[in-house]
């Protein structure tokens, strides 16, 4: 499979989850992530979805950078809880969250249906623009950044519901694990993920917050 088709296929297992009940019922309650509610979790998660389209609409303004260079640029890998990207990224996610679930929901389903017209017609190397950071990105580097944004925060939603974690198409699945590893490696040591791999009782502590 693609990554588009990875993409849509992931998005469409998302969307169904923000159609459970128990996301609108637990909205204003606190979320398995801490400092951010359900309501701004959920807020977050959709956004996965809806800032794809006005990605594809966005001229391209600078360079483009491979995938791990992309990662080595991002502010948000290695912050604090406290940091500037961070009190940002749970400010934005509480003020769309006063949408509510319903309209999240709508929003995301919407989006997604948009996409599936548009990313099978888009050209194998297209190059987009990065709505954060000044450079851009191949549009399926961009769209595999969003399957870990994706993977990620639908089990911090599905943790914070009690619900069932949804199982995620296997190559999503590898493609998110192969950025995680190389963002650990590159975090903790390639040494230390290895041992966190393949010989638990070797590993640092520390590796254990990936």
């Amino acid at each position: 499979m693609s990554v588009r088709e990875v993409y849509l296929d992931s998005a469409a297992i998302v969307t169904a989850l923000l159609a459970h009940p128990a996301v609108a019922e637990c909205w204003a309650a606190p979320s398995a992530l801490p400092r951010m509610r359900v309501g701004a979790l959920t807020a977050h998660l959709v956004f996965q979805i809806t800032q794809v389209p006005p990605v594809l609409d966005a001229p391209v303004e600078n360079d483009r950078v491979a995938l791990p260079e992309h990662f080595a640029r991002s502010t948000w890998i290695d912050a604090d809880l406290d940091s500037e990207v961070h009190t940002y990224i749970r400010r934005v996610s509480e003020q769309e969250a006063t949408a509510g679930a319903p309209a999240l929901s709508e929003s995301a389903v919407i989006a997604l249906a948009e996409l599936r017209r548009r990313l099978p017609a888009e050209p194998p190397e297209r190059v987009i623009q990065l709505p954060f950071g000044p450079w851009a990105l191949t549009l399926d580097d961009y769209l595999t950044t969003r399957l870990l944004e994706l993977v990620v925060h639908t089990d911090d939603l599905a943790t914070s519901l009690g619900v069932t974690t949804p199982e995620f198409p296997p190559s999503c699945f590898d493609a998110v694990t192969a950025v995680l590893c190389h963002l650990a490696a590159r975090r903790h040591g390639r040494p230390a993920l290895l041992r966190a791999l393949s010989r638990a009782e070797r590993a640092p502590a520390t590796i254990a917050g990936l």
